[in-house]
């Protein structure tokens, strides 16, 4: 059997952790430096100084899927948007001179965490919705800019993180969970690892368009 898969969260800075509902499937961050040489007309390459480093950055795409649990995905999607609000009651806030701001967050995949984050923009898609207009399904793509010093993420990176990183594969209309094992296992046999994980009762009442996380195997 595999390692139960760790699934990831965001914590922010007041309040409870936010889920994931499905694990990303990459992450990206960025750092930089600032470096600058005084103008020397008539001469060589100048030699740099270093003028300090600017906050780092990182982005994630997430997935949403609610349509198992007959609520709208904005239960979740609502939360993300929500640590862009300001919120008085953080420290430092003082309302007599309008010194406020948003909480900042820290993504969260088993032993790995990043560094403390503002989230400065959220893009949410919505793509399935129910016959009633309920949005569903939802795409929610987070820059997150570093708030404060620390390490971009620890105490591992993003590649040692994880030992058994998860793969997410949208069901196509006529897929089986035994082509999908073999897509992905080279063996269709494998399906019950897929079906175990995912919490899939009935494997051939597979839906189109849901959303499967592909664990890893031991």
């Amino acid at each position: 059997m595999p390692a139960k898969a760790q699934k990831a969260f965001l914590q922010p800075e007041k309040g409870d952790k936010i889920p994931c509902l499905f694990n990303p499937t990459e992450l990206s961050f960025s750092r930089a430096n600032s470096w600058s040489a005084p103008e020397m007309p008539g001469k060589g390459v100048a030699t740099l100084n270093y003028t300090g480093a600017q906050s780092g950055s990182m982005s994630l795409r997430l997935f949403f899927d609610t349509t198992d649990e007959g609520k709208a995905v904005t239960t979740y999607t609502d939360q993300l948007l929500g640590l862009m609000e300001v919120d008085t009651s953080l420290p430092g806030s003082n309302e007599n001179t309008n010194n406020a701001r948003p909480p900042w967050v820290q993504f969260h995949w088993g032993s790995m965490h990043s560094f403390k984050a503002v989230v400065s923009s959220a893009s949410v898609t919505f793509t399935y919705f129910s016959p009633e207009g309920t949005p569903l399904r939802a795409t929610v793509d987070l820059s997150l800019t570093q708030y404060e010093d620390g390490k971009v993420f620890g105490p591992q990176n993003p590649t040692s993180g994880t030992p058994h990183p998860q793969r997410v594969h949208r069901v196509q209309p006529g897929e089986t969970l035994d082509r999908i094992a073999a897509a992905y296992y080279a063996t269709p046999t494998n399906w019950r690892v897929i079906a175990e994980h995912n919490s899939i009762e009935d494997p051939l009442a597979l839906r189109p368009g849901r959303l499967l996380e592909i664990p890893e195997l031991t």
